[in-house]
């Protein structure tokens, strides 16, 4: 008869403990800069193959890692900064814009002008002062742009911490994979399983799904410019952002843009941009979806919509990616445990998805 294992004594159990204290406390550290960390993790595992041609040439790691980490500086970090730059400029004509006086009387000279509408907003918004509603929402706009550029510095600070990080992933790729796999209780197979669905699934999420919502972006902002809408970058920008939301995430954008411009008198103008939006900016996402997105994440719309969702409410913006690694990781193991179990394992078809 096979001898029962010893209970754990006071020393392992201590052990046990006194190892989950040191991870959360590592966790608690590393918790400020999220960002840094999912943002290198990402751009080194999209950039791994201009890096790995440049190793193959020049054969040194530190040269090789430097070239690649001055492309990224060049290539995203750059033009990003300028946009944003230019879409805060934006913004900060938009809010003084709903601040000024001009604004709020044009308004209240549109509604007179239109007693019916009036009627129906005064009884939605229950007698509430357009006026004061309308200083109310600028002063907040205001008070919450101003906390952003407030944590400009903190931006940075991510930024230089994502650029540190990524060099050393770069550089040291080998043992930062091989440290991956050796967290993982997997055997040799499970772990290359768990690892390339991993990267799969960062690839869809930074590439497919950002590739689909810069293009909605681009379609989006090319018809506001057109139809002469204000501001018309920053609406396209905001657009292409809540398209990373698949399904509806543009729709939440365009529709109050459509509506705006009706409101301002300009219907046609209206008309035709809700047939863009509906007939070609959001039919774009049902279209390429399935082919750079589904195959690779495995997973169905509607997991992938939720994992974002949840991602987003749970981490924020690096949400977008961290929601749907979650349900890939889930997923994953499930397979894993249904092949140890000798159960037949059924992944979704591409076509499925």
């Amino acid at each position: 008869m096979q001898a029962s294992p010893e209970p754990p004594s006071w020393r392992q159990i201590s052990l046990y403990l006194l190892t989950l204290g040191v991870l959360i406390l590592c966790g608690l550290l590393l918790k400020p800069f999220v960002v840094a960390v999912v943002g290198a993790i990402v751009i080194g595992i999209v950039t791994e193959k201009p890096y790995l041609w440049l190793l193959a040439r020049i054969h040194r790691p530190n040269l090789a890692a430097s070239i690649t980490l001055l492309l990224v500086i060049l290539s995203i970090v750059v033009p990003i900064f300028f946009l944003a730059q230019d879409v805060g400029q934006q913004m900060t004509d938009l809010i003084t814009g709903l601040q000024s006086e001009r604004t709020q009387q044009h308004i209240v000279d549109y509604l007179s002008e239109h007693p019916a509408l009036a009627q129906r907003i005064e009884l939605i918004t229950n007698n509430i002062d357009l006026p004061d509603t309308a200083r109310s929402t600028a002063a907040f706009l205001g008070k919450h742009f101003a906390s952003l550029i407030g944590r400009s510095i903190g931006a940075i600070t991510q930024i230089v911490a994502m650029l540190f990080i990524l060099f050393f992933l770069y550089r040291d790729r080998d043992q930062a994979a091989t440290f991956a796999r050796s967290l993982l209780p997997l055997r040799e197979r499970e772990a290359t399983i768990f690892l390339e669905r991993m990267r799969g699934t960062v690839y869809a999420t930074a590439l497919g799904r950002l590739a689909i919502a810069a293009l909605q972006g681009i379609l989006a902002g090319a018809a506001y410019w057109v139809l002469g809408v204000p501001n018309a970058l920053l609406w396209a920008i905001l657009t292409g952002t809540m398209a990373m939301i698949p399904a509806f995430g543009a729709f939440l954008v365009w529709v109050p843009v459509a509506l705006y411009l009706g409101f301002s008198g300009h219907w046609l103008k209206a008309a035709g941009l809700a047939a863009w939006g509906g007939g070609v900016v959001s039919l774009v996402d049902n279209f390429l979806y399935p082919v750079m997105v589904g195959p690779q994440l495995r997973q169905h719309t509607v997991a992938v919509l939720l994992s974002i969702l949840g991602g987003i409410s749970l981490f924020g913006i690096t949400g977008i990616v961290l929601g749907p690694l979650a349900f890939t990781a889930a997923a994953t193991l499930l397979d894993i445990w249904r092949s140890r179990s000798g159960a037949e394992v059924v992944v979704p078809s591409s076509a499925e998805l």
